[in-house]
């Protein structure tokens, strides 16, 4: 709220994986009027025949919002960030002819990732500011990074923010398996259960032919047996005999649940939209 008056619009980021639940309703509320564009990041991961809906949640009576993709943020983001300010009268001054984007979204959505995008397209540059995996990379508040030249455009990073109380423990999980939340404060083994859960409640089978299973099935346990033994997680335990120490190799289930995660957000069990 303190950035908000020093900027002329604002990108709200979201993940086409949960393009509801991945938009913070605080965030939303302080844009009031102020004019934004909603950009669903990792449309190439998203269920193709919920994309329609996916942009269309984005247009809900009341929000002034336009939605494009990552992938097209190329062509869109810097003329209809122009166009916005340009049909606003409220935030159009004709004595500043600079642009001053505020990039607002949950953890670890691609704000940085869209940052460093548009540089490269407009200004041939490198990357300005770090990104990562994991949430958290982004800590502060950093100064403004210039991204384009004509029209003159800068966006300024912003750490993920997330509600301080979440509507429902789906919410968070989705949140979580998209990497908003950091995997070990839910646990990898209860992401894991219910991303298994989420994939057989949208027939979206890909895991049966990529770990070997017979058929779906909804025994966490047996699906990351296979995994385990797929991609070689094991792990050695000593066991005390009668005659000593043994070493015996075990499956290595919470590494098992790691790879199940990782191989979901790499878009590898298929193309899954959670909401």
């Amino acid at each position: 709220q303190y950035l908000l008056p020093r900027q002329r619009t604002v990108t709200l980021l979201s993940s086409a994986h949960i393009p509801l639940s991945g938009r913070n309703p605080m965030l939303q509320e302080a844009l009031g009027i102020r004019p934004h564009i909603l950009v669903l990041n990792k449309m190439d991961l998203a269920d193709p025949r919920w994309q329609l809906v996916s942009t269309r949640a984005g247009l809900a009576p009341g929000h002034r919002a336009a939605v494009t993709a990552l992938l097209c943020v190329s062509l869109q983001i810097v003329p209809l960030v122009a166009k916005l300010v340009g049909n606003s009268p409220r935030y159009h001054r004709a004595e500043s002819t600079e642009y001053s984007i505020l990039v607002i979204g949950v953890p670890n959505v691609g704000k940085s990732s869209l940052i460093n995008s548009l540089r490269r397209l407009h200004l041939k540059k490198g990357k300005a500011t770090a990104v990562g995996g994991e949430p958290g990379i982004t800590k502060a508040v950093l100064t403004r990074i210039q991204v384009c030249e004509k029209p003159l455009m800068y966006l300024v990073d912003t750490p993920g923010v997330l509600p301080p109380k979440l509507g429902d423990v789906e919410t968070g999980m989705k949140l979580a398996l998209c990497g908003a939340i950091r995997d070990h404060l839910v646990g990898e083994d209860i992401m894991a259960d219910y991303l298994l859960y989420a994939l057989n409640k949208r027939q979206q089978f890909g895991y049966v032919q990529r770990y070997g299973l017979a058929e779906a099935c909804d025994d966490i346990e047996l699906v990351l047996r296979r995994v385990a033994l797929a991609q070689g997680r094991t792990q050695k335990v000593k066991v005390l005999t009668g005659t000593g120490n043994v070493n015996v190799t075990m499956l290595n289930y919470p590494a098992a649940a790691y790879e199940f995660l990782r191989d979901f957000r790499a878009g590898r069990l298929g193309r899954v939209t959670l909401d």
